[in-house]
């Protein structure tokens, strides 16, 4: 059923414009009980953790302490429906999950944690999305299967990315350097590149790559089994076509946050870690650099 609202003029009831939101189609296709908020004209639907067994602070906490995925629905502007989320996720869920919502057409706003001397450590992945109702919810829903099938066939969960990093580094740089260019940082066999950018703060001040601007990759391990850190410095704008770039090359996104506030233009930061052959790790972060200059 739609909702219908209604306002009072005069003491007349008159009706509202039907929302284009169907609460009963959004629960059965996310698969979540929702509730309708008649002042703001929002569907939430919501899913408790209570799968999690975190304890934070030597304290088991309850889903209801803030360990609820939840996502928000209302009538959109320029489209039928918006919906806003948070996702609660383990660090084995955070990359197969991002994938699936961006691969839905939703985006990914933020990656960060809630806690301090959480166990296990707990992440929270924020959404956002315009478009038809259907396909929003669907979005949603594919990234909470996703959840299940990762819990499903590994009920602990993972704590490595697969390790077997090189304790002793000895990474190449010139052929690094030929796809990322630029001249790079050398030590101990690990080799680092820092691209600067710039913006300005509310004094006047440009501030650039020494400042903090910067996306930057740090290599370790050897040629053939190499592990590469670091951080995407993107405007609002370049954040989504980053992280699409990223994660179609297998590489894990960790965090995305500010670094700063009232910057003209703002940015946003990811930071990142991947594992493979040094060469092929540069070249997945050459295609994600290039997208950012579309």
């Amino acid at each position: 059923m739609k909702i219908l609202s209604t306002i009072t003029m005069l003491g007349v009831c008159l009706p509202l414009v039907a929302s284009a939101l169907d609460q009963a189609k959004i629960e059965e296709i996310t698969g979540l009980k929702g509730s309708f908020n008649e002042e703001e004209q929002v569907i939430k639907v919501t899913s408790p953790r209570g799968d999690l067994g975190i304890t934070v602070d030597e304290w088991k906490m309850p889903a209801f302490m803030g360990l609820t995925t939840w996502a928000a629905f209302a009538d959109g502007k320029s489209a039928q429906a918006m919906v806003m989320g948070d996702f609660v996720l383990l660090q084995d869920e955070v990359n197969p999950v991002m994938s699936a919502l961006l691969d839905s057409g939703l985006s990914v706003t933020a990656l960060h944690n809630h806690f301090f001397n959480d166990d296990p450590k707990a992440f929270f992945m924020h959404i956002a999305g315009e478009g038809d109702t259907e396909k929003l919810s669907k979005g949603v829903r594919t990234a909470l299967d996703k959840v299940k099938e990762i819990r499903a066939a590994s009920p602990q969960p993972a704590k490595s990315f697969g390790g077997g990093i090189p304790e002793k580094s000895a990474i190449s740089a010139v052929p690094l350097t030929a796809l990322l260019g630029g001249k790079p940082q050398e030590k101990d066999g690990m080799v680092k590149f820092v691209v600067g950018r710039k913006t300005q703060m509310p004094c006047g001040c440009e501030i650039g790559k020494e400042m903090g601007v910067n996306t930057w990759a740090a290599f370790a391990g050897t040629d053939d089994n190499a592990v590469v850190d670091g951080d995407f410095a993107c405007l609002e704008s370049e954040l989504q076509p980053t992280l699409k770039s990223l994660r179609s090359g297998g590489i894990n996104i960790v965090a995305i946050h500010h670094h700063m506030t009232l910057e003209n233009p703002r940015y946003i930061f990811l930071h990142y870690w991947g594992r493979g052959k040094a060469a092929d790790l540069a070249t997945k972060l050459k295609s994600a650099i290039d997208t950012q200059s579309k």
